[in-house]
């Protein structure tokens, strides 16, 4: 094994089988054996001008089980049955590399794996012993968790519900070219848990599709099984409750989700270059102990230490409290033992002031047979001295609620908009002075939005911020308003770009490239402007989107 090459074992005691070779194909498909529940793939030799492989499991529909990457800093993976996939008879490992000498002319390799008979000699190595990026398992335990482990998709039905609201079911919709989709809703409200959406004939166009007949749909995902369709993932799967964390001018990192068939993520993690507006999956770029997928965090970014903090959010019957920090420049997770406290919270406001996490309201567990409960308490993390404590505010403080936004503005106020906390959706607005650790009512004039929760939100100026978006208890929605902190005035704008209603999207603002460059000087000094991106989120109408939008800031401050 002195060249380039990338091998798999299938099986705990399988042998090292070679699926790329330096002289081979850059692409291969390998039939796994029904009986087999671990695959290892690793690289060995040099990498030489290569830049990744990536690694994709699929079921039967080519449905992505989980995905992965080798790199030359990250240079084996770890996939295993029992940890929360349920496996078909059916499933394939889909290899590909990039960079290099590539052969793109060349078809893809199909390849059947003879099922392997351990016999008494050991195998050169167990797969368990190799310096993988296993993935993670469920090891943080909170009072009031069932000892045993229930079924994925059983407990994925519990996570989709407006906290604190009545049982509902929903399953997220991938958008994969020439996929089937179930429709189910996203968030639903008594007996509207079981309907689904009706089907139309037809191809899915632009990010919104609707499902075909169920019996065309399996005919058009079995067709779908030819090796020329199969790819890897190359953006983010559709999914709602993420995260979505600038670093820099050029540069935003996509944490957690819940995708497909009420299922988290299994590409939790991607990074993203506003250069090009490429993704490119970064679960395995960076080391440590990543996260455990979940929904309902929050991740910041602190440009002075230039580290992303994540906190909170839930997963099915579990509930986080822990602090994960992701170095941006080693590239390395570590998590937080912290003193002090704070709930478990999920769908809560977290925001940066001075180096230290302000986390506001959401939704925290409570025994059965009560519903859980909204907070209204504001807590304060302190990074340097890695310790919990609330903090003595005075005045109007809002209600309990959840699915809120928060808005640091002007570097001195945090204004709080909106959330739930069952029956009540708000579209109230409550201004934190954080000179004085005073909160007010902010009495607003012009066209206020609607109730809603899990909208998103932006801050476009300094004295101005957007909330776009949401869901009101039986709708998603899809209006923008902005809001200005000086007259204290709404204004309705119009977004064509977003006219498709959403809840739990991601709304940022960042540096882009300009789409066309006029002159030669202009592309020379490398001018950039400011844009809102908005990813993902669902319509509560079986629809969840994996699209990445771009709305000019300057061109909408000037409309206004």
């Amino acid at each position: 094994m002195e060249g380039f090459g990338v091998y798999a074992v299938f099986g705990v005691n399988g042998p090292p089988q070679m699926l790329i070779s330096a002289d081979g194909s850059s692409r291969v498909s390998v039939a796994v054996p029904p009986s087999v529940r671990q695959v290892v793939l690793f690289s060995s030799g040099q990498w030489g001008e290569r830049i990744c492989v990536n690694a994709e499991l699929c079921d039967w529909d080519r449905f992505p089980i989980t995905i992965g990457k080798l790199t030359p800093y990250n240079k084996c993976l770890c996939w295993e049955q029992w940890e929360e996939e349920t496996w078909t008879d059916s499933v394939r490992l889909n290899v590909s590399v990039e960079g290099g000498i590539l052969s793109n002319s060349e078809p893809e390799l199909i390849m059947a794996v003879t099922e392997y008979t351990p016999k008494e000699v050991t195998a050169p190595f167990a797969a368990r012993e190799l310096n993988s990026k296993k993935k993670r398992r469920r090891t943080v335990k909170h009072e009031g968790d069932d000892d045993d482990d229930d079924d994925e998709t059983k407990l994925g039905e519990e996570e989709n519900m407006c906290p604190n609201g009545p049982e509902e079911k929903s399953s997220p919709i991938r958008k994969v070219k020439g996929q089937s989709k179930i429709s189910q809703r996203l968030f639903t409200t008594g007996a509207e848990a079981s309907k689904t959406k009706g089907a139309v004939n037809g191809e899915t166009q632009g990010t919104v599709g609707r499902t075909p007949p169920l019996s065309a749909a399996r005919t058009k995902s079995r067709q779908a099984k030819t090796p020329t369709q199969t790819a890897p993932l190359v953006n983010p799967s559709g999914r709602w409750g993420q995260t979505l964390c600038p670093i820099d001018s050029q540069t935003a990192i996509l944490i957690g989700g819940q995708g497909a068939r009420m299922q988290f993520c299994k590409d939790p993690m991607w990074k993203l270059c506003t250069e090009d507006m490429s993704w490119v999956a970064a679960e395995t770029l960076a080391e440590g102990p990543t996260p455990e997928a979940r929904i309902g965090h929050t991740a910041i970014y602190d440009p002075d230490s230039r580290r992303i903090f994540v906190f909170g959010g839930s997963k099915n019957k579990k509930w986080f409290n822990d602090v994960h920090i992701l170095d941006t420049q080693s590239w390395k997770w570590s998590m937080v033992e912290a003193q002090g406290k704070v709930p478990p919270l999920a769908y809560h406001s977290c925001s940066m002031f001075r180096g230290e996490l302000f986390v506001l309201g959401g939704v925290f567990p409570l025994p059965n047979p009560e519903p859980d409960g909204c907070s209204d308490s504001l807590y304060i993390f302190d990074p340097h001295l890695s310790i919990w404590y609330q903090p003595i505010v005075t005045g109007d403080k809002p209600s309990p609620r959840s699915g809120h936004s928060a808005c640091v503005m002007q570097e001195r106020y945090i204004y709080v908009f909106g959330g739930w906390d069952t029956p009540v959706c708000y579209n109230d607005m409550y201004m934190l002075d954080l000179g004085l650790m005073e909160f007010s009512a902010v009495k607003m004039s012009g066209k206020a939005p609607s109730p809603r929760s899990w909208h998103g939100s932006a801050v476009l100026s300094d004295t101005k911020f957007l909330i776009h978006g949401g869901y009101n208890g039986s709708n998603a929605l899809s209006d923008t308003f902005v809001f200005d902190t000086e007259t204290s005035r709404w204004t309705e704008v119009t977004l064509p770009q977003l006219s498709i209603p959403r809840a739990g999207h991601s709304i940022i603002t960042m540096e882009t490239a300009p789409r066309h460059c006029f002159s030669k000087e202009e592309t020379d000094s490398g001018s950039t402007r400011r844009s809102l991106l908005v990813f993902g989120g669902g319509d509560n109408e079986g629809n969840f989107y994996s699209d990445l939008t771009t709305v000019s800031v300057e061109e909408l401050l000037h409309g206004l």
